[in-house]
């Protein structure tokens, strides 16, 4: 019993998600981030309020986390093909200095 729940939370807590879809994260963190620390500046500093700043910058960061860390299925439009376990690279026709290598 207890194997099968901690199976579960794996599953739910794992996220697979693609190369496209990490650019993908890795573009909206950035741009998020940007934008917050941009606009908690300006608001902070024209209201010559330091937990302004914070504030919109803790919300911003907490905004970020909830759009980039669960692996939403738009992260993983673009799965990779992978070989399979068994499929080697013998009879490939590979050749070292005049010799074949299995």
């Amino acid at each position: 019993m207890a194997d099968q729940l901690l199976q579960q939370a794996q599953d739910l807590f794992e996220g697979q998600i693609d190369f496209e879809g990490q650019k993908l994260t890795e573009l909206f963190s950035t741009i998020i981030l940007a934008v917050t620390g941009l606009l908690a500046f300006i608001l902070g500093f024209s209201q010559g309020n330091i937990w302004t700043t914070l504030w919109i910058g803790l919300g911003g960061t907490a905004l970020t986390f909830l759009l980039v860390v669960p692996p939403y299925p738009i992260y993983n439009e673009n799965p990779e093909k992978w070989l399979r376990a068994n499929s080697g690279i013998s009879g490939s026709g590979i050749e070292v200095d005049g010799k074949k290598i299995n």
